[in-house]
């Protein structure tokens, strides 16, 4: 059976450049590849027949022979284009085989383990993101503040300047990968490649360790750093310090610092977002006749709220400006005060004798009361009939 023309075989012209011919190989082994087409029995042949142009035009005196010759130029012996390449194709050996897939292996995968390209070894690794949990009053959170925090982290090495060698040495390249981080071994028809098992995938090694670190090139350190708590944080409230993480293996770059915030109940407010909500005792009297009293702010200071006669219990007022900050600026909430109207205990004689005449003079005085009791009435005698 005559072999298909190579250029045909790949879907590019004769003058198609080297990295279109790789390009239209990567696209044909990906739709050929044995194992996503278990279904077509032809796909393995057609796959070693792109496999086979592909080892042809990919090397320039072998398509310059090609061009030439065409499939004779690597039958019989020919000179000109350097002969048969890799034993020829009749019988797909596997070094053809092996040899142009690890090319296509390499552009797919080559970006894989440690974010570098094959033969390029990282020496650098980025240190991690650390977390720390602040806790700051309401009054904190109100005002905003400058608060020193002492972290424990990972610093740099002073010893080796972050090197991990002993004096500040450079790091080697590592003798089994040959600094590219990685090792390839043939099972069949693939090249497989895993971690360097020497250098861990470093690519590089450290011939004399420094004492202080260990080689790491940075050592375990408490440290203390300022941070600014701007005004109206709240739980759960976010603070990135940048740079300020744990320091990177080998002097790579330091990770981040987030600090989360928590902030404390207080015993005389509430709060929802950037309102403000306090809950003011008042008695009888005062609920019912009506008054003033004086109330504290977040800020420290007092306001004197005026209570209209006949408030209850749950009534609400409100304080403009009182509350708490907008994080992100723009004026502030407000303060909300709930009345809870208090009913005496411990009454004397002469307290309990006047509660019970006023109790009787005081038929028409409550309607919230009459009005409940009528609607129960109501529903008593719905269920009688």
């Amino acid at each position: 059976m005559a072999k298909r023309d190579f250029y045909d075989v790949l879907g590019v012209s004769k003058g198609a450049s080297a990295d279109e011919i790789k390009k239209a190989y990567r696209q044909k082994a990906k739709e050929l590849h044995p194992d996503r087409n278990s279904d077509n029995p032809k796909a393995e042949a057609q796959f070693k027949e792109a496999n086979a142009a592909y080892e042809v035009l990919k090397d320039a005196d072998k398509k310059a022979a090609y061009d030439r010759f065409g499939h004779a130029a690597f039958e019989g012996g020919m000179g000109g284009g350097g002969g048969r390449p890799g034993g020829g194709f009749g019988g797909g050996g596997q070094g053809d085989f092996a040899s142009a897939f690890s090319d296509v292996f390499d552009d797919l995968f080559g970006d894989i383990m440690g974010g570098q390209r094959r033969g390029g070894g990282q020496r650098a690794t980025r240190g991690s993101d650390l977390r720390y949990n602040l806790r700051v009053s309401l009054e904190e959170a109100h005002q905003g503040l400058q608060k020193t925090i002492t972290v424990p982290t990972a610093v740099m090495c002073e010893v080796c300047n972050g090197s991990g060698a002993e004096g500040g040495a450079e790091p080697t390249s590592c003798p089994t990968c040959s600094g590219m981080g990685k090792v390839r071994a043939q099972q069949g028809f693939f090249t497989v490649e895993r971690t360097c098992p020497t250098c861990s995938g470093a690519g590089q090694i450290v011939k004399n360790p420094c004492n202080a670190c260990g080689g790491a090139g940075r050592v375990e350190k408490d440290r203390a750093l300022s941070v600014n708590i701007p005004k109206g944080v709240e739980t759960g409230t976010r603070i990135r310090l940048g740079g300020n993480g744990e320091a990177g293996l080998r002097g790579g770059p330091a990770g981040d610092l987030y600090i989360f915030i928590d902030v404390e109940q207080h015993p005389l407010f509430q709060r929802e977002a950037e309102h403000l909500f306090c809950r003011v005792p008042v008695s009888m009297a005062d609920a019912a006749l009506g008054g003033d009293i004086e109330v504290p702010t977040i800020d420290g200071g007092r306001s004197r709220v005026k209570i209209p006669s006949g408030s209850q219990s749950g009534k609400q007022m409100r304080l403009r400006g009182k509350g708490m900050p907008h994080l992100r600026g723009g004026g502030y909430g407000d303060m909300y005060i709930e009345l809870a109207v208090e009913t005496p205990v411990n009454l004397t004689s002469k307290q309990k004798e006047l509660l019970r005449e006023f109790d009787k003079l005081a038929d028409d005085n409550n309607p919230e009361s009459s009005g409940f009791f009528k609607k129960v009435k109501t529903f008593w005698d719905g269920l009688n009939q």
